[in-house]
């Protein structure tokens, strides 16, 4: 924000609107499903078992179905479109790891809740994809008001994943050939690049009403590569990659950032409030009524739903996403997502790795130092 140009103008508006300024977040963008779409693994998903999965779902869903009923009926009563309310709950269910995962790595944590948490950091991404981009493929349909065809919704969702698992195995292919780490680091920049350029073809001279998400390229093409090549190849190369990564990254983040007025933040504190409290709800609940339900240790009832709070990476994500959407037509509902997100992840985040931490140490999982 204090890049932005509503603040010291470092990154002034013509440079947001300018096209090889697009064009390069884009390929952020893309190259950003890298960190989902890796942790795709069929042959890893497959042995977490029926405990995890239905725990898994029990929380994404909830907190999904709860966000969005709680938005939808305050939206209701202030003149708000309903649907708007669906796209809190599709943003909400995401779990950024990162942060839990950290104090699993400094304080060593041993015992159920880390070794539940480690694989449902991982299935909750796939729910969260699957979740939000349906979520976003109506919002498009709403914001052009009714132009796109409902026929159309599940060709936003699965044409860029055909797309991207189309390129994803060629470069699967690729990587079985060679061990060269320029190579391979090549392979993925290119893979990147071409996937891009096919699904700005698609956006601009196939499809003119709707938007093929670069994000879901990205996320379909590494999987489709990850589940081609053995592990330890896979870990080199996304290795070699992570520094690439974590500049796409940043660079979303300050992309989505820079357009927003301070001024707006602390004018949503109302609904970030509700968004920051909803969210925990649904996370903590849903969590614990899957693992009742699956007859899971007391602890991992009690304590998972603390460490699923950390949230802000993947929830600016796709912030940026959806409100790129709704600038398309309903721009002041983008401010509303914009000013709500960007409020709750900073401070959803200092919260939530406390709630973190604390939940490791009433499990009595986290290790005395010596």
């Amino acid at each position: 924000m204090l890049l932005g140009p509503n603040a010291v103008d470092f990154l002034p508006q013509a440079v947001l609107d300018a096209q090889w300024y697009k064009l390069i977040i884009t390929w952020m963008q893309c190259a950003f499903g890298l960190m989902l779409g890796t942790e795709l693994v069929w042959s890893r998903i497959k042995n977490y078992g029926k405990a995890l999965m239905v725990t898994t779902l029990t929380q994404s869903l909830g907190t999904f179905a709860f966000v969005s009923l709680v938005f939808a009926v305050v939206f209701k009563c202030v003149g708000v479109p309903v649907y708007l309310g669906f796209v809190f709950g599709g943003i909400a269910l995401a779990t950024a790891p990162a942060p839990a995962l950290s104090i699993v790595n400094e304080f060593k944590t041993k015992g159920p809740v880390t070794d539940t948490l480690l694989p449902i950091a991982v299935l909750d991404d796939i729910v969260a994809i699957a979740v939000f981009f349906t979520v976003n493929a109506f919002v498009s349909r709403s914001v052009s008001g009714g132009s796109v065809s409902l026929l159309m919704i599940p060709v936003m969702i699965f044409l860029p994943i055909i797309v991207g698992a189309v390129i994803g195995i060629a470069s699967g292919v690729l990587f079985k050939i060679t061990d060269k780490k320029p190579v391979m680091l090549g392979i993925l920049i290119v893979g990147i690049t071409i996937t891009v350029a096919v699904g700005y073809l698609l956006n601009n001279k196939v499809f003119t009403n709707i938007t093929i998400n670069y994000m879901l390229l990205g996320v379909a093409f590494s999987a489709a590569f990850s589940n081609m090549i053995p592990s330890e190849k896979l870990e080199e190369a996304t290795g070699l990659f992570h520094p690439i990564l974590a500049i796409c990254l940043l660079g979303a983040i300050v992309d989505l950032g820079a357009p927003l007025d301070y001024h707006l933040i602390l004018g949503a504190g109302v609904y970030t409030f509700i968004y920051i409290v909803a969210r925990a709800l649904g996370k903590y609940f849903g969590a614990r009524a899957g693992a009742t339900l699956m007859k899971m240790p007391q602890t991992v009832r009690k304590y998972l739903g603390f460490t699923l709070l950390p949230h802000s990476g993947v929830s600016l994500v796709f912030t940026g996403i959806v409100c790129s959407v709704l600038e398309g037509g309903q721009s002041e509902l983008a401010i509303i997502v914009k000013g709500t997100i960007a409020a709750a992840a900073v401070i959803n985040e200092i919260i939530a790795v406390i709630a973190a931490k604390k939940g490791f140490e009433l499990a009595g999982e986290i290790q005395a130092r010596p």
